[in-house]
């Protein structure tokens, strides 16, 4: 049971990149909470998946005997959903449900980039965090940056009329 928490329905075994199964994985299921919860849920879920993961997690390295391993993709599943609810509640704030998905792509994208290049305080966290803690928080963070990256870019295309709100 809990290789299947962890590996989030086993994404996170499909290989190449088991991370980019695990992001997509997450963005579906989080696409899906939105649409039949609510946005509130959506951003609700992710931070009660990050504190609920770092004890499974801890349990998973003790009995595996690995740090971080590569199936594990809680962790993006929780980051991918706070980038996702970031991102659309910008499309909430513009009234633009219409263009909402281009919003989950870009969240998906930037969350991915910054989870692969661990840039700054991203990298610091993966480095110096042990246990299940520091698999969590790292994508947290990088799930909150894109967000706000996703964010501002929809403003800069509404600004600049590339994206029509009507």
């Amino acid at each position: 049971m809990q290789k299947l928490f962890v590996t989030f329905f086993y994404s996170g075994l499909l290989r190449p990149a088991p991370g980019t199964w695990g992001s997509l994985a997450g963005s579906i299921a989080g696409v899906a909470i939105y649409y039949y919860i609510g946005l509130e849920t959506l951003f609700m879920a992710s931070i009660l998946l990050f504190l609920a993961s770092i004890s499974v997690i801890d349990s998973y390295e003790a009995k595996s005997g690995t740090h971080d391993d590569s199936s594990i993709v809680i962790d993006e599943v929780a980051g991918v959903w706070v980038a996702i609810s970031i991102a659309l509640s910008s499309w909430e704030q513009f009234g633009v449900d219409k263009f909402g998905w281009i919003s989950v792509i870009l969240a998906f994208v930037f969350f991915r980039i910054l989870d692969i290049t661990k840039p700054s305080i991203i990298g610091r966290l993966d480095r110096n965090l042990k246990g299940g803690l520091g698999v969590m928080s790292d994508d947290m963070v990088a799930g909150g940056f894109a967000g706000l990256i996703t964010a501002a870019v929809v403003a800069i295309l509404v600004k600049f009329g590339i994206i029509p709100v009507w």
